[in-house]
């Protein structure tokens, strides 16, 4: 996605999160951002449905309430990244850091976690039915008030 258009969605999107009558949601669904600088950006409830985010720099994100069904997050960096409420359903997570991310009551039904770094997460209250874990890092992870893991 060429730089200036993304840039041109972020901050419309940083308006809309501040009063829904002003700017305009992030649709990005589908959108190559693979290997994107978005450290910190605020996507609160952005549409990222099936984006390519492969090796993208979401360290300290806010992608709380966003829709990142199918979504491909390989290798991704989400290292304290907010994703409270977000849908990760059928996503692709495999080697990414969600070091001390939030995934409260995230829905992560179907994702694939497989060999991703989630040291010092939080995933109280999210959705991990037909999730792929292992191999995985769940050293000082969160699991409280989880529903169906296995």
């Amino acid at each position: 996605m060429n730089v200036d258009i993304l840039k041109q969605i972020l901050k419309e999107h940083e308006e809309w999160v501040k009063d829904n009558y002003k700017g305009k949601r992030a649709y990005l669904c589908r959108a190559d951002l693979r290997g994107a600088d978005l450290r910190g950006v605020d996507l609160y409830g952005a549409d990222l449905y099936g984006a390519d985010l492969e090796g993208a720099d979401l360290y300290g994100a806010d992608l709380g309430g966003a829709d990142l069904s199918g979504a491909d997050l390989r290798g991704a960096d989400l290292k304290g990244a907010y994703l409270s409420g977000t849908y990760l359903g059928v996503a692709y997570l495999r080697g990414a850091n969600l070091g001390v991310a939030n995934l409260e009551g995230a829905d992560l039904r179907g994702a694939d976690l497989r060999g991703a770094n989630l040291g010092g997460a939080n995933l109280g209250g999210a959705y991990l039915y037909d999730t792929k874990f292992f191999p995985i890092s769940l050293q000082k992870i969160k699991l409280t008030h989880t529903k169906k893991i296995w």
